[in-house]
């Protein structure tokens, strides 16, 4: 790692070291500090917290809520009901019930709630409350889908995972805050460490307060990433890994993934596009890939979606470790390809990429100017403050890369075309570009015109922010 202790990185700087590599010894894992007391800052209180929604399969006549109590409330209960412009919201609601989960986490025992609203109106705004034992929570606006294709903006995120409320929270929110009307958010796993400095519950905590009533307002889909599960061991005594405890609690999701997968995989429409979550580490270390990669299959032949983009954690093009994890890439690579995937979102790699032609940024470039067809994007950011450094391919594959450097994702999609663009942690437009649908259903990537900074990269021991480098190096 290229972490520095102040007398090292200035004796490093003083000698004009280029690109010095000082590796510390391996630390053993820390263990994680005690959570808070029961009646601390993550404890389950009278009233819901950790309220997230999530889109329903069909996102414009379906939506669901998770949420949390202490465990004196022993029922899922909602109300909803059609927003109006007076006060009167509970007037015409109406109460819809789901399932409670009972929990004991490192905070002591909760219950958890989810609640699914369905036969809703499509292209139509609601508000609803969910119930704790000392009552209902603020009423909360949301908006379903248009039934038909019609425009939307979402918010792209990738790892989450460390320092989630000190540092990652202020890039969540600058998201939210500075892009408009946003129909809904996409997240590509490892929104929490789980296995790192925090205890699991608090991070969970930490995550649901960086989004706050943003995340209780507009519909969150997540990928499970690694950090998302935890190590275990099989009855015959050999390792293994399991979906972490809070995963489940804590999201909504639409229940059809792929069989062994159901968890963590799903599909869902809005607007004209269909979005399809894969999970990386069940394929790769649960024995879930044939049963995930039929799934793709089926799920993308079976769809009349104009776009469909892919959301996923592992990156089919890696840009901060050595190798790309060919098991994913063999078996997805092509049929993204085949079924013409327009998006593939990723995270993990805590770098940013943009690929969009395996030969190379050159060879993306030269199509580009000639107007060639292009298969899917793929794409790779990072939220939290964990930051690994880019690898040897950074150079040449990747059209538009960074280091040591938080980002969030604005796209748009329209009819004819989406615009993609990635903003820097403090608001900087950092990579953008187009995808044209021709009238030959092939997408153009047309670059943007607007001018871009210098790719942000670590100069030995220095980052891009005359600050020290924390990038790690992958090996």
């Amino acid at each position: 790692m290229r972490l520095f202790s102040t007398i090292a990185l200035c004796a490093l700087i003083g000698a004009g070291a280029a690109r010095a590599q000082v590796v510390a010894p391996p630390d053993p894992d820390p263990l994680p500090p005690p959570a808070q007391a029961p009646n601390g800052r993550y404890a389950a209180k009278g009233w819901a917290d950790r309220i997230v929604l999530s889109p329903g399969a069909d996102a414009a006549r379906e939506m669901a809520v998770a949420w949390r109590t202490d465990t004196r409330q022993t029922s899922a209960q909602a109300q909803i009901a059609l927003d109006i412009a007076g006060p009167l919201l509970d007037h015409a609601a109406r109460t819809v019930t789901g399932r409670t989960l009972a929990s004991t986490a490192e905070n002591g025992p909760a219950n958890h709630h989810h609640v699914r609203f369905t036969d809703l109106t499509p292209g139509a705004r609601y508000v609803y409350r969910v119930k704790a034992a000392d009552g209902w929570s603020e009423w909360l606006p949301f908006t379903t889908a248009k039934a038909e294709p019609a425009p939307f903006r979402f918010l792209y995120f990738g790892d989450t995972q460390n320092d989630i409320l000190e540092i990652g929270s202020r890039v969540i929110r600058q998201a939210f805050l500075s892009s408009g009307p946003v129909a809904l958010a996409v997240h590509a796993g490892d929104q929490v460490a789980q296995r790192e400095t925090k205890v699991n519950d608090d991070e969970y905590g930490e995550w649901t307060a960086a989004g706050g009533y943003a995340f209780a307002m507009i519909p969150q889909a997540v990928a499970a990433g690694n950090h998302e599960y935890r190590d275990a061991v099989a009855a015959d005594g050999s390792e293994t890994r399991e979906l972490g405890p809070g995963w489940t609690p804590h999201h909504s999701l639409p229940a059809n993934g792929a069989p062994g997968a159901e968890a963590t995989s799903y599909v869902f429409d809005y607007q004209g596009a269909r979005f399809v979550v894969l999970d990386g580490t069940s394929a790769i270390d649960l024995g879930t890939m044939d049963s995930q990669t039929a799934w793709l299959e089926r799920v993308l032949s079976e769809s009349t979606a104009r776009w469909t983009i892919v959301l996923m954690h592992q990156p089919i093009f890696t840009c901060a470790r050595p190798n790309d994890t060919a098991a994913l890439k063999a078996a997805w690579k092509p049929i993204f390809e085949r079924r013409k995937v327009d998006l593939v979102l990723q995270g993990h790699d805590h770098c940013y990429a943009r690929v969009s032609n395996e030969a190379g940024a050159a060879a993306s470039r030269t199509a580009s100017d000639a107007g060639q067809p292009v298969g899917p994007v793929y794409l790779v950011s990072v939220v939290g403050s964990k930051m690994y450094g880019l690898n040897d391919r950074a150079d040449v594959q990747p059209v538009r890369a960074a280091e040591n450097t938080e980002l969030y994702q604005v796209i748009d999609v329209a009819d004819d075309h989406i615009d993609f663009r990635a903003f820097t942690a403090d608001g900087g437009l950092y990579d953008a570009f187009s995808l044209r649908r021709g009238a030959d259903g092939r997408n153009r990537l047309v670059e943007t015109d607007e001018t871009l900074p210098a790719a942000r990269r670590c100069d030995g021991a220095a980052g891009p922010d005359d600050r020290p480098c924390t990038a790690e190096i992958k090996d």
